[in-house]
């Protein structure tokens, strides 16, 4: 990377320094040099992605006066990262953090798996649950009542069928809301809307400011539409989004868009507050940046009687600011492939326009299938079905993690479908691959992060309950183990488990 994005204050920096506990050191072993240890510390931040690749870190004196050391403890500590590729520097431009070269972004561990290898792999890669029966055989058969009127068409609706934009906006409406139907466009699920977004807003070589981790598949997404990514690191725990860092990034790199997931982020699954909410939306306008807000997850939430925040968009009602990604895919079923965009009319007209020379449109049948559901009780059924299955999951996933991998970290998200977890010192890129010969796959953070960053963490999904969660953390231990020793997973082979 040719230039910093983002810039860390010497303050900041010290903070997460001095808040890092380290390792106690065994009996003989001698304590690092001031530097190293320096080195060391910063090169983590980096890889767990507290700290963004592409942040310019402070000057050498500034760093050494918040840190209460030499300025020769912190030049040695930079050159030495410098030498691992973890800095960059440029005489005029400061220091600014890196990945080297070597680190490349794991390729694995989302796309779906192939259903000849279910009987011997235990799949968390996917974040996404089989159907909620009855209702998706329901809701075909009540698709199929009212398709033949639309078989008398083209069939082509570039905005959607206006039955499923009235509902939502219906929904929207419900919600608080005011949503008139020519605010909605119907796309081919949540990915189909962040990609007709990304092409009408964001040419190649504009910036993105993305949560730091973020959803893989944007980030992909992304990069593949040119955009140069600016990460914006999470605040601590599951508590959502760092407004200062938003604010100072909003300032200082003006990204064209900004993408979010405010409930039950993936991975993390932090929940953003209301006053995050509305504060982010003030720096977004402030800034002239177009935000946009996944909220698949939003009707996720698992706790007993949780009271959720008002949508991001509620900070903007117009739609001048915020754009709104919904989908079935996470509240109903992945195999629905109906998302949505709620933005102002004008900015739907002009993404139905360009949408003309990609899809054209949505499939009508699943369109009037999540219609029928929205129109009668079997999409709130299903959803109850799914938070039941998706609890139950997520507490036997923990209890399963605990006792297995004891020494791994993470919290308990109140929704969504995901562990964030962090793996003990282990590398997660290794995890992943030697899991795959040890019969569990699992996607490692740097999927998450840009240019490699959260080496040190997996994500894991609420997908499985019961005995096979229960297989999946005896797997990862098994893979934990070969890693730590550096041993061949041939030597483990993967068991068959029928669930």
């Amino acid at each position: 990377m040719s230039q910093w994005t983002s810039a860390v204050g010497a303050a900041q920096l010290a903070r997460q320094l001095t808040s890092q506990q380290p390792h106690p050191a065994g009996p003989g072993t001698r304590k690092p040099p001031a530097y190293r240890a320096l080195a060391d510390g910063i090169r983590l931040l980096v890889l767990e992605g507290r700290v963004p690749v592409a942040a310019r870190l402070p000057a050498e004196r500034e760093l050494a006066l918040s840190l209460s050391v030499s300025r020769t403890t912190v030049a040695a500590a930079y050159e030495a990262l410098r030498a691992e590729g973890f800095l960059e520097s440029r005489r005029g431009a400061g220091s600014w953090t890196a990945v080297p070269a070597g680190n490349p972004l794991p390729a694995r561990g989302l796309e779906p798996l192939p259903p000849e290898s279910l009987g011997s792999m235990i799949d968390l890669g996917c974040a996404s649950l089989p159907a909620p029966e009855p209702w998706l055989t329901r809701a075909v058969q009540g698709a199929l009542e009212e398709l033949p009127p639309y078989a008398h068409t083209h069939g082509d609706y570039p905005a959607g069928l206006p039955a499923l934009r009235r509902m939502l906006a219906e929904r929207y409406t419900e919600r608080g809301i005011p949503t008139m139907p020519e605010q909605i466009m119907v796309t081919t699920g949540a990915m189909g809307a962040m990609d007709a977004i990304c092409h009408l807003f964001a040419g190649r070589g504009e910036r993105i400011a993305v949560e730091s981790p973020s959803y893989a598949n944007i980030l992909q997404l992304m990069r593949e539409a040119g955009a140069r990514l600016v990460p914006v690191a999470m605040a601590e725990g599951l508590t959502g989004w760092d407004l200062a860092r938003w604010r100072q990034v909003l300032r200082d790199a003006a990204p064209r868009l900004a993408y979010v997931v405010a409930d039950f982020h993936n991975p993390t699954g932090a929940l953003a507050d209301e006053d995050q909410r509305r504060s982010l939306v003030e720096a977004a306008r402030s800034a002239g940046t177009v935000l946009v807000v996944d909220e698949t997850m939003s009707e996720l939430h698992l706790d007993p009687d949780m009271e959720m925040p008002r949508p991001v968009c509620a900070f903007d009602p117009a739609g001048a600011t915020v754009l709104t990604v919904g989908s079935a895919s996470k509240a109903f079923w992945a195999g629905m492939r109906i998302g949505w965009v709620r933005a102002a009319p004008d900015v739907i007209r002009s993404l139905v326009a360009a949408r003309a020379y990609a899809d054209l449109g949505t499939p009508v049948l699943e369109q009037l299938g999540v219609n029928w559901l929205m129109h009668t009780s079997g999409w709130d059924s299903a959803v109850s079905i799914r938070r039941e299955q998706a609890r139950e999951n997520r507490d036997a996933l923990v209890a399963a993690v605990r006792k297995e991998l004891p020494d791994w970290e993470f919290d308990v998200p109140s929704g969504g479908l995901t562990l964030w977890v962090r793996t003990g010192g282990l590398s997660g890129s290794r995890l992943a691959e030697v899991g795959e010969r040890v019969g569990i796959r699992v996607p490692s953070g740097p999927r998450f992060g840009v240019d490699g960053a959260f080496e040190g963490y997996v994500r894991l999904p609420f997908t499985v309950g019961g005995p096979v969660a229960e297989e999946a953390a005896t797997r990862l231990a098994a893979a934990a183990r070969l890693v730590r020793t550096g041993a061949s997973a041939g030597t483990e082979a993967p068991r068959t488990f029928v669930a």
